[in-house]
């Protein structure tokens, strides 16, 4: 028989929640179990136009601390079982697509926030679009629902181990578009987009090995110290024997704190202009880092017995910061997320349980 924990988390990881369909079934399953909690719907249509929902719950007297977690997934790529079959083994481990990143979490959330007394302020703040364009998380940050409360802290349930992480990289999304004329190759006739991309690209990869190898560019407070400059090109299925018609190419920036991305930014806008390519920017918030000195961190310390460190991954912190100061502070591990062989360890969900109901008794003034 399934523990409380493993059993939500298996209801929630059976309902498909990829960031490109609509989470609105998922929603609806949290807002179920989040009985005597009143709670705010955010609706929103994303760039897609799919109907997408965030939460933000509370019980109690304001102020204290909020669980934050995000119920979208990455795609299934490269699963082999059903993603949306949650088991758990002879092991213990539950497997399934969004196990550990981050539905079990956030299941952990649900039940820690219910079981603590009336008088302890009791927050959840339920996202999505994490795993693409953080816009649920934007969303929750500019609600009226969330910044009445008068946070102390938030406690963003990303895996880390149960090992308080009190910075990470956030990134830039960049794309960059090339237009060219469809037509068969054999002709003579069109033009094909993929040939502006070529020297964007060359000068994209002086970018990348700059990070990599320049000192002044490193943040020797992560690991790895440089930045992440990750690139993907598509021709949007376009054949072998045609003349690409739109070409473009993805870039996610991931900078710390301590690095200044303009210049970056700016060299990559100047190559887009001297290829001639249409450069679309999406900035996340700024890099969320805290000192170690910082009272909510001190907190993280003290109840999970482990020096906080920083991440080089991006979670919604860097837009739940503007509400109050976040760490990050989640069961499982990242090594599985976006793989398709994602779990959690259900002693892992149990124990997320217990510490996140002692993180939100500390917010009882």
């Amino acid at each position: 028989m399934l523990t409380p924990v493993a059993k939500l988390t298996a209801e929630l990881v059976a309902l498909d929640s990829r960031s490109f369909v609509s989470n609105l079934a998922v929603a609806e399953r949290v807002e179920a179990a989040l009985a005597g909690f009143e709670v705010e719907r955010l609706d929103y249509l994303d760039a897609n136009g799919v109907a997408k929902r965030c939460l933000v719950a509370h019980r109690g007297p304001l102020g204290g601390y909020a669980l934050s977690g995000h119920m979208d997934t990455v795609p299934d790529t490269g699963w082999t079982d059903n993603p949306w079959d949650p088991r758990v083994d002879s092991a213990g481990v539950m497997h399934g697509l969004g196990s550990v990143d981050m539905k079990g979490p956030v299941a952990a959330c649900i039940l820690a926030a219910q079981a603590v007394g009336p008088h302890v302020p009791a927050t959840l703040l339920i996202t999505t679009d994490e795993e693409t364009t953080k816009q649920g998380a934007r969303a929750v940050a500019a609600s009226d629902a969330a910044r009445r409360l008068g946070l102390k802290g938030i406690i963003v349930a990303e895996p880390t181990g149960l090992r308080p992480v009190r910075g990470h990289r956030s990134s830039v999304n960049m794309v960059a578009t090339a237009k060219g004329v469809q037509a068969h190759s054999s002709t003579g006739q069109g033009l094909n987009a993929k040939w502006a991309l070529i020297p964007f690209v060359a000068e994209m990869k002086a970018i990348y090995e700059k990070l990599r190898l320049d000192p002044a560019l490193h943040d020797t407070a992560y690991d790895p110290v440089f930045s992440d400059f990750n690139l993907v090109i598509d021709n949007h299925g376009t054949a072998v024997n045609v003349n690409a018609a739109l070409a473009t190419c993805r870039i996610k920036f991931r900078y710390s704190r301590s690095l200044d991305p303009k210049p970056i930014l700016a060299a990559v806008q100047a190559a887009a202009e001297r290829a001639g390519l249409a450069l679309d920017l999406r900035p996340e918030g700024t890099p969320p880092e805290l000192p170690a000195s910082h009272p909510l961190i001190k907190l993280a310390e003290g109840l999970t017995g482990h020096a906080a460190s920083t991440v080089p991954f991006g979670t919604d912190a860097s837009e739940l910061q503007e509400i109050a100061p976040c760490v990050i502070l989640g069961p499982g591990g990242i090594e599985t997320a976006h793989t398709p062989y994602e779990c959690v360890a259900v002693a892992a969900l149990e124990d997320a349980v217990a510490l996140f109901r002692r993180c939100l008794e500390q917010g009882v003034a």
